[in-house]
């Protein structure tokens, strides 16, 4: 099939990145990039045309002007063209490179190489179409927060709710996770998710993954009750969640809960603390949070 992405190109303040990348995973968009030169930045992000027509993307392109004027920023410039399947795939990769998160995790591209010399675990990444390549703040946070909980000594077993191109599910395995059930409600993130289970080496035993949300995590647990609960999505669809985790929550669970902007963190906490969860720490970068927490 020819011409069936859009290519999205925006100019901007280097401030407005993360929540360019914001505007543009919530509105659908795939491996998006960023490239920075001084103050100002050149996003590109890939949008399916199927799911969107030129008065979307006029849309977007006023939601963006209308960010940058919030946060007293220089207006951005934004313009689109359509491009090839296999142009996308391409273009997007070559301005993807090896990340060092944490103490413990180096994310590679699943196309180069990993480092020679290095002690840190190397988790090999092709995110496809989904969202999840580790270069967004959310994603970062979660990681990182993970490393704290995941060890061969705890062996945990975990529920990625929202697991996209399923890094976190591989992160944790590859940390010492005894299980993971893997959920999303895209099921182009499931072959996401499985092409990197493939290239990292892990079994499909490992981690269980069904599209579906919360109500799917429970039935590939067998309403068993899980160590710890990661999810990494939007603040709205997180706290219409929180309520239906039940079944995967016992007194030893611990959560970790991203996506959420520091605005929306006072009502996320409240909605937590309604549903018996304490938060233990919030981690913050840029505009983005991270609820580490537990059960009361």
């Amino acid at each position: 099939m020819t011409n069936s992405w859009w290519e999205i190109q925006v100019a901007a303040d280097s401030n407005l990145e993360e929540t360019i990348f914001w505007r543009m995973e919530q509105f659908g968009c795939k491996g998006t990039a960023s490239e920075r030169q001084q103050n100002t930045i050149n996003v590109k992000a890939y949008l399916p045309q199927q799911t969107s027509s030129m008065l979307d993307l006029a849309a977007l392109s006023l939601w963006v002007r209308q960010d940058a004027i919030s946060l007293e920023c220089g207006v951005p410039v934004m313009h689109w063209s359509p491009i090839e399947e296999e142009d996308w795939s391409k273009s997007w990769k070559q301005h993807w490179e090896i990340t060092e998160i944490g103490d413990r995790l180096t994310i590679v591209p699943a196309w180069l190489e990993p480092p020679a010399s290095s002690d840190r675990i190397p988790l090999l990444l092709d995110p496809g179409v989904a969202f999840g390549t580790g270069g967004h703040p959310t994603t970062q946070l979660c990681l990182e927060a993970l490393e704290m909980r995941v060890t061969p000594e705890a062996a945990p077993v975990i529920a990625d709710i929202g697991c996209g191109s399923g890094i976190l599910s591989v992160a944790s395995v590859l940390m010492g996770a005894r299980q993971i059930y893997a959920v999303d409600t895209d099921s182009l993130a499931m072959s996401s998710s499985a092409r990197n289970c493939e290239v990292n080496g892990i079994s499909p035993e490992r981690i269980a993954m069904a599209v579906g949300s919360a109500e799917k995590a429970i039935e590939l647990a067998k309403s068993q009750p899980v160590d710890g609960i990661a999810c990494n999505i939007l603040a709205e669809i997180i706290a219409d969640l929180i309520p239906k985790m039940g079944p995967l929550v016992a007194p030893h669970t611990w959560g970790i809960f991203s996506g959420i902007l520091l605005e929306q963190a006072k009502a996320m906490a409240d909605v937590l603390e309604q549903n018996g969860w304490v938060v233990a720490t919030l981690w913050k970068r840029g505009e983005w949070c991270c609820f580490n927490v537990r059960r009361s």
